[in-house]
């Protein structure tokens, strides 16, 4: 079956072939390209729009870099001054911002003093939103400790219908995008995320699918000499197949494809990635994350299957971002935007090619 890509289209230099899909700028916790404090922001942009993508996630730790360039740092003012430099960065290079992400630990919190501290940052955000020229922000799920946040559905959904809100009263309306994380407190699959998504029932409350997510929970685990859960086939074949028959893609903003690197031995104390504060899970997407098709560096969750569940099953068409987290983005080599902006390109070309992807003609 071939299928036509809704997204924009622009020629990939180096591949020959159209691509409509966004390089995810991780660039705090994790990104495709470098660290923010180790490769600048122009020089991915370059890059990203040199290997052919047409739009960036940006990820708020670049911006508030280039804030933090400004005379008194990261201000709310400052920031809004990057927001602007930004834009103009992206808009030179022909590149479209996707979403502004992440917006932590913002649901459930206890404390409700620190969600109405939380409710003015997202006030800072909607502007900085329309200032980059992008109608989404993404919201990964809670991962604060249990005495910090509730599991009270109730109170999560409230939460996030008032930021839905806010974001309805936008011009543009800004929308959401909600993203469960395998190592989330509470909402760490993808259907718990689709439940959330379903009660709040606004128009510009939505999911983003990411397939390290998605397999990171149910299928693999990085703690187990396997690197997987018991019975992780069958249960990731489950999970795959409720996704197609549950989740309207109406309601599917954007999706993330990555794989995983399988490790060669457990993520448990004494393993170099180990970090006694963070989950395995967690501590292995910050170090591990690799691109689509990378098998040969020990790629192994069944992200294709995944990745056509989304594509041909729930027939998403749209925004495709390469999201990669990686212990290599701390390389500080000038040439390190660069390569993982080409081993990008070359996912890309893997994915058209696996689905038969038809470009849309200019």
């Amino acid at each position: 079956m071939r299928r036509h890509v809704s997204a924009k289209q622009l020629t990939c230099g180096d591949h020959g072939l159209k691509m409509a899909i966004a390089v995810g700028m991780r660039i705090a916790l994790l990104d495709t390209q470098g660290r923010a404090w180790v490769h600048g922001l122009p020089h991915k942009l370059d890059e990203a729009a040199k290997y052919g993508f047409q739009g960036v996630e940006i990820f708020f730790e670049d911006l508030e870099y280039v804030a933090k360039t400004r005379s008194g740092g990261a201000t709310p003012q400052n920031q809004i001054a990057a927001a602007h430099t930004i834009r103009a960065l992206c808009d030179e290079r022909d590149l479209t911002v996707i979403g502004l992400q992440p917006f932590m630990h913002y649901e459930g919190l206890r404390d409700r003093d620190a969600h109405a501290q939380r409710i003015e940052k997202m006030k800072l955000w909607l502007q900085l939103a329309k200032i980059l020229g992008t109608t989404v922000i993404q919201i990964p799920s809670n991962f604060l400790p249990q005495s910090e946040i509730t599991k009270d559905i109730d109170s999560i959904v409230a939460d996030m219908v008032e930021v839905a809100e806010m974001g309805a009263q936008q011009t543009p309306v800004i929308n959401f995008a909600y993203e469960s994380l395998a190592w989330a407190t509470y909402i760490d699959t993808w259907d718990q995320c689709w439940d959330i998504v379903s009660r709040v029932d606004k128009p510009n409350f939505g999911i983003c699918l990411d397939t390290f997510n998605i397999a990171g929970r149910v299928y693999a685990d990085p703690a187990l000499q396997s690197g997987k859960t018991p019975n992780a086939d069958a249960e990731m074949q489950a999970s795959i197949e409720r996704l197609i028959k549950t989740v309207d893609v109406a309601k599917v903003f954007y999706v993330q494809v990555v794989d995983a690197e399988r490790l060669a031995e457990p993520l448990v104390d004494g393993h170099e990635y180990f970090d006694p504060a963070q989950p395995a899970r967690m501590s292995w997407s910050r170090n591990c994350r690799l691109f689509y098709g990378e098998e040969d560096r020990g790629a192994y969750l069944p992200c294709k299957e995944i990745t056509r569940a989304f594509l041909e099953g729930l027939g998403f068409e749209g925004w495709v971002s390469m999201e990669l987290f990686n212990r290599s983005m701390n390389d500080p080599s000038p040439s390190t935007p660069a390569e993982h902006a080409r081993r990008g390109a070359v996912a890309w070309a893997k994915i058209a090619r696996d689905f038969k992807l038809k470009a849309e003609q200019s």
